[in-house]
């Protein structure tokens, strides 16, 4: 058990982390729901109920949405542009390990099955790391109009608008980009600002930071 725990540490805390705020997001949400819910002489829910609901569904996938772009174009942006002197930067002189050619190492030892196999397969494989984060984001991103149409058609209702909007309708609305916009403008900003304080500033002990006593001009994290 302690193996298991030092080995896969970060993910384990990360994902109790993510099951935490998201309980606390469903307590609030469900508090916030009813008390809008009782000002317009509405019935409320329970929190089961509340799971349903495009209040909850718009506004989780709508963060989801954010989260899944910031990391497609960090994984993309950074295969490809450099900034001197960041850890989030690949060395600007030198190749680095991650351009490495996998077809010259299909032959190794452990090597994982895509780069044994080769083709098509590994070509998919080069890339899939963004593929799957751009995946994940097109998900959320349908989501988003979805439970967001419904949330804004209940909205419509409420204030006596029978005017009805489909999930691609409301991707037309400025209320939909809004909401994305607003999240999406967050998200580069914090990536922006690890690219760039990583520069000047450290964190001893944290792959995310160059070495305490590197200097500044130096790119990269090793």
């Amino acid at each position: 058990m302690r193996k298991t725990l030092r080995e896969n540490g970060l993910s384990i805390v990360l994902v109790l982390l993510l099951l935490l705020f998201l309980v606390g997001q469903i307590v609030a949400g469900r508090l916030n729901y009813n008390e809008d819910q009782r000002t317009h002489g509405q019935p409320t829910v329970d929190l089961v109920g509340y799971l349903a609901t495009p209040h909850f569904l718009e506004a989780i996938s709508e963060n989801w949405e954010s989260e899944f772009l910031q990391m497609f174009a960090f994984v993309v942006l950074t295969a490809c542009l450099f900034q001197k002197g960041s850890a989030e930067s690949k060395k600007l002189n030198e190749e680095d390990p991650v351009d490495r050619d996998p077809r010259k190492s299909r032959n190794k030892k452990n090597m994982p099955w895509p780069v044994r196999k080769g083709g098509l397969v590994l070509t998919v494989y080069e890339y899939s790391l963004s593929l799957a984060f751009l995946l994940l984001f097109t998900v959320s991103f349908a989501l988003h109009a979805m439970a967001g149409a419904r949330e804004y058609n209940q909205d419509q209702l409420e204030h006596g608008d029978p005017v009805q909007l489909s999930a691609i309708e409301y991707i037309g609305t400025s209320r939909f980009w809004f909401e994305s916009f607003q999240n999406w403008q967050s998200e580069f900003l914090a990536v922006a600002a690890m690219v760039v304080l990583s520069i000047f500033l450290r964190q001893r002990g944290s792959p995310e930071s160059k070495p305490v006593d590197t200097p500044h001009s130096e790119t990269g994290g090793e």
